[in-house]
């Protein structure tokens, strides 16, 4: 006789495991838009992360194409200046085929471990942006590359270098290519102590 699965092993829990180990960084995207009302769910649901406090530490920078400009404008210079204008060109090309693009900013505080309890969060709460549209079929990828600590990167988005943090800068489209991919096992991964 067959024994019955346990209670905590239903469809929809199996279903939300797939769409965890499923999400993928997206670096080749459709240029189909993603809808706004989509990308503004997907904020919403990002702000029930967890934070400590209930701090709400986070806030949703959604760029336009002025914004974008500038920032691609911004990493050409920064490129040219530490490689060449080769590197720059194929470097802006890349970005400009990114479609949608979120800046997640943490606000700063002189309490070190609340600072460091918020910026979890902030990553929590993308996260959360991240899962939620690729359950919809929209892919993200999450970059913390030299452009989210330039000083004029924080005078594109409106932001006081000394008040905020950014925590991530989130490209996110429809696809074009999904990698796959494997990770380690848990046992790989767990420690278990008495």
């Amino acid at each position: 006789m067959k024994k019955p699965a346990p209670a905590y092993e239903t469809a929809e829990l199996r279903k939300f495991g797939e769409i965890l180990r499923g999400r993928r960084s997206i670096e080749l995207f459709l240029q189909t838009p993603v809808p706004r009302q989509l990308v503004h769910e997907a904020i919403e649901a990002a702000s029930w992360a967890p934070n400590h406090h209930v701090t709400e530490p986070w806030m949703f920078h959604l760029l336009g194409r002025r914004s974008i400009d500038a920032c691609l404008e911004l990493v050409r210079e920064l490129v040219t200046a530490k490689k060449d204008a080769a590197a720059a060109d194929f470097k802006v090309k890349n970005w400009a085929a990114k479609p949608g693009w979120m800046v997640v900013s943490c606000r700063k505080s002189d309490d070190a471990l609340l600072q460091r309890e918020d910026h979890a969060a902030c990553a929590a709460a993308i996260q959360n942006f991240m899962l939620y549209l690729w359950k919809a079929g929209v892919g993200s990828k999450w970059t913390t590359g030299d452009i989210t600590r330039e000083r004029r990167f924080f005078d594109i988005l409106g932001l006081d270098a000394d008040a905020a943090d950014v925590v991530g800068l989130i490209w996110y489209g429809y696809p074009k290519l999904t990698p796959t991919q494997q990770r380690k096992t848990v046992g790989d991964i767990l420690v278990e102590l008495p």
